[in-house]
């Protein structure tokens, strides 16, 4: 029989568990070991042979490899054994490019599981009758868990407690709408999964309501385990920044074939030998195509997404980096991203002895009567850990709990004396929650929530001076809550609105603080200057969001803050039309939060939202860069986000926009590096041949520029330190383009530059000695030197003066390297003979080296002249 036409009993028998106590540690270690860890089977890894054979699928590779195959058929019919040197050579080049490759990818995989790993879902579970947070990983079947609204359910489990449970199972049935679920059913054996109201899914999250329940399937051999191979892994997708610059290469590649044609025309009317044109075409157009970008973009981009790990932001989805650094809107939720989120209940006011206090461990008998009501209808909860205290849930009833606690009135205590008898969950339409409790042998209802929504329902007591004292208490930046409650003769079956929240007696009120983070000032003054608008979007009371809305320095004179109803009385085009003066947005829904971010992205803002509640998803999706709450965020809402801050903090945005800036910033100037580059390597061999009739540079001296100049120094740019003032220019806009504010001019500019000083040292070289391998010789190493010191040029717009010369350690070790291979294969009389290289004169050295410089003196010329903008 399927365990959801069992008799529960008999389940948890057959699974040697207990409702109570769970499983014990042992239990859950062995069987672990037995079932293995309660994971899907990824998607086989590719080896390191297939890693290397796909860098082989690139057409200029093959054509390059070719060539190779012809220029070795070439040589084995000479009688001159150097001619095998270079077909040799560009086999080893194409080799240990595709090693290089292999071993990126490798890394990228690697980083992208370390990123999984920190990312991975929890699970609260009850183990040697203790309740406890694992990895998801880590369960076992037998475990008992507990799940409520927001919970992704880790794995197939048999209810055994209910309280208003619905569960997203469309990812399973294809249902759009919440199944509900009951644990006290016992299902026909041939129903179909979605009638299995007595069961909740591995792959299925908790809508609404909470449970509890016995694992019966982990991994594998859960019902989502059955069609893993549609969830096996996500596909591979590019970056808008890495399409567009795929698109460039390919408008490259037809430039260079272009090119490659008209020198070919040229070399054969000049009577040049054909296997020499045809090797000078074909390394000219590998030589012109960087292939290399979008591999180099994709490293650039990992490094900033390990950069903000290290800064507690996670970020899932690599185009997010990119959108980060033009975010121009920050939509905040105040509790624990803005404050400590270290609730604190300060104050309670008993309203039947008209008594208001401080809380403190010896508050008076009505106080706590008032705490040990409100404990009661909490789902929260309190332990002390190696003498840590530590809170488990939502921190507004964690403050009660704690508070009954210190009064000598722990949860477990109280839920023992005075056991729960069916309930209402909270729900933030109606922002209540409510309980049914035996107290002293009646059935006693316990409501609490915000005193907005307590005032209609509750029909005894002054609740006049209760809105004073709640204004009061707001006005003081008090988180507040009412209490109430009535007894009623039966408990109802299935507990309605109407049955529970009506004709209570207010019993009184509690009053919290969260304090705001110190830190949150300085980070709220550097979105002012960076040009980004901070906008406080929170459930709590208007006043008292407003009053730390103005600490913190969010709400400035002249803006507003507006409640959820005021924002529903708004039409879209009166939203529209205020939404730049809104800064405070006080008790409202997540649907609320649609609305805000859709106001302002037609407004042409780029909007971060953060959320953590289930609910809150469809905002996180529909802003540019959704932010889920790492500690009090549900599985859903990170499922839903681009990025997730482990700490939190409102803090955290801000450095992940400062580090997107600066990523997007480095990817431009490698961008920028390498095409100038290879535009002054296409220029220089093109304006030779029209001018000279002779190639300045031989075909393996071309290769060996563009792997040494080329590579090395543009990934180093991509580790190129944020820029200090890169938060004190205003975002980038939505639609603009790689090569705005004039950079694809500087580009052709820069390339030309270069190709000018490498012609003129092979026309001085030539002309010199009367010898063309002189000529080569010269243009070799001005050419391979002056890209090698250009990477310092695009370190920055600013000047090397002010960004120091030496302080990028890794472009130091590049460029290090690069000279030392050149100096190699220039001064060793054997890797010179193969190179084509011959020695120089003493001077032509040194005059080398001065062309070389020429790029570093005229751009710091440029700079100074303020003909290069410091935009990123």
């Amino acid at each position: 029989m399927a365990q959801y036409s069992k008799p529960l009993d008999e389940v948890i028998s057959e699974l040697h568990s207990s409702r109570a106590e769970g499983l014990s540690g042992a239990q859950a270690e062995e069987r672990l070991a037995q079932y293995g860890p309660n994971q899907l089977r990824a998607k086989k890894k590719k080896s390191n042979l297939q890693r290397f054979l796909e860098q082989f699928k690139d057409v200029m590779i093959l054509i390059l490899i070719g060539a190779a195959v012809v220029s070795f058929i070439v040589a084995c019919n000479g009688h001159d054994a150097s001619e095998f040197f270079e077909p040799l050579l560009i086999l080893v080049i194409v080799v240990l490019n595709a090693v290089m490759g292999m071993v990126q990818e490798s890394k990228a995989e690697k980083a992208m599981e370390a990123l999984q790993s920190m990312s991975a879902p929890h699970a609260r579970v009850i183990r040697d009758g203790k309740e406890l947070l694992i990895d998801a990983d880590k369960v076992v079947p037998g475990d008992i868990i507990l799940v409520e609204a927001g919970d992704n359910i880790p794995a197939d489990a048999r209810l055994i407690e209910s309280a208003s449970l619905k569960s997203e199972e469309s990812a399973l049935t294809g249902e759009s709408v919440p199944s509900e679920k009951d644990a006290s059913l016992q299902i026909e054996e041939k129903a179909p999964l979605g009638d299995r109201a007595n069961m909740i899914y591995s792959g299925c999250s908790v809508a609404y309501g909470r449970g509890k329940a016995i694992v019966t399937a982990t991994g594998m051999q859960t019902e989502m385990g059955h069609i893993a191979g549609l969830l096996e892994g996500e596909a591979d997708t590019q970056t808008p920044l890495q399409q567009k610059l795929a698109q460039l290469g390919k408008y490259l590649g037809f430039l260079a074939i272009a090119v490659c044609v008209v020198i070919f025309v040229i070399g054969l009317i000049d009577g040049m030998a054909v296997m020499e044109i045809f090797m000078t075409a074909v390394s000219l157009a590998v030589s012109a195509i960087p292939e290399g970008l979008p591999a180099i973009v994709t490293i650039v981009l990992s490094i900033g997404v390990q950069r903000m790990v290290k800064q507690n932001a996670i970020i899932r989805r690599l185009p997010a980096v990119e959108t980060l650094g033009s975010a121009s809107v920050i939509c905040s939720d105040k509790t624990g991203t803005l404050t400590q989120n270290r609730m604190t209940l300060v104050k309670a006011y008993d309203a039947q002895g008209d008594l208001m206090e401080d809380i403190s461990d010896e508050d008076s008998p009505a106080i706590r009567r008032l705490l040990q009501y409100a404990s009661l209808c909490c789902d929260g909860s309190v332990i002390v850990k190696d003498g840590e205290v530590q809170h488990i849930g939502d921190p507004t009833e964690t403050s009660i709990v704690y508070a009954a606690m210190r009064n000598g009135s722990p949860k477990e205590k109280l839920a023992r004396e005075y056991p729960r008898l069916t309930e209402l969950p909270f729900d933030s339409d109606r922002k209540l929650m409510s309980v049914v409790c035996s107290i002293d042998g009646k059935n006693v209802v316990i409501t609490k929530g915000a005193f907005d929504s307590m005032l209609p329902i509750c029909t005894t007591g002054d609740m006049k001076k209760a809105q004073e004292l709640v204004d009061s208490m707001s006005s003081n930046a008090l988180r507040v809550l009412a209490v109430g409650y009535k007894e009623i003769d039966s408990v109802p079956e299935n507990p309605t609105i109407e049955e529970l929240e009506s004709n209570l007696t207010f019993m009184g009120l509690v009053g919290m603080i969260d304090p705001p983070r110190p830190e949150v000032r300085d980070a709220v003054a550097v979105c002012r200057k960076a040009g980004i608008k901070p906008v406080m979007i929170t459930g709590d009371h208007v006043v008292t969001a407003s009053a730390i809305a103005k600490d913190l320095g969010i709400m400035e004179e002249g803006d507003e803050a507006i409640t959820g109803a005021q924002l529903a009385q708004m039409s879209e085009e009166e939203l529209n039309r205020k939404v730049r003066h809104i800064s405070v947005y006080a008790r409202v829904s997540p649907e609320d939060k649609i609305r805000i971010v859709k106001a302002w992205q037609a407004q042409g803002e780029i909007v971060s939202m953060t959320g953590d509640g289930v609910n809150d998803a469809p905002a996180l999706k529909a802003a540019d860069i959704g932010c889920a709450m790492g500690i009090t965020g549900t599985d859903v809402a990170k499922g839903a986000a681009d990025m997730t801050l482990t700490d939190d903090n409102f803090t955290t945005i801000v450095s992940a926009v400062k580090e997107g800036r600066g990523i997007y910033g480095n990817i431009k100037h490698a961008v920028a590096f390498l095409l100038g580059t290879n535009i002054g390597e296409v220029l220089t061999v093109f304006l030779s041949m029209l001018f000279w009739k002779q190639s300045p540079l031989l075909s393996m001296q071309l290769l060996w520029i563009n792997l040494v100049t080329d590579s090395l120094p543009a990934i180093a740019l991509g580790m190129e330190a944020v820029p200090d003032d890169v938060m004190e220019k205003r975002p980038k806009p939505k639609n603009e383009g790689i090569f705005a504010h004039g950079l694809g001019v500087r580009i052709v500019l820069q390339g030309a530059m270069f190709a000018a000083l490498t012609l003129f040292g092979f026309w001085l070289g030539w002309k010199e000695t009367g010898a063309v391998e002189a000529g080569r010789t010269m243009a070799f190493m001005v050419l391979a030197s002056t890209q090698v010191f250009h990477a310092f040029n695009m370190r920055s717009s600013h000047s090397l003066f002010k960004t120091g010369f030496f302080t990028n350690k890794y472009l130091n070790g590049a460029a290090a390297l690069s000279l030392v291979l050149i100096a190699l294969i220039t001064f060793v009389p054997p890797l010179a003979l193969v190179f084509g290289l011959t020695a120089l004169p003493g001077h032509l050295y040194l005059a080398a080296l001065g062309l070389a410089l020429v790029p570093v003196v005229v751009l710091e010329i440029a700079k100074a002249a303020g003909m290069i903008t410091h935009h990123q």
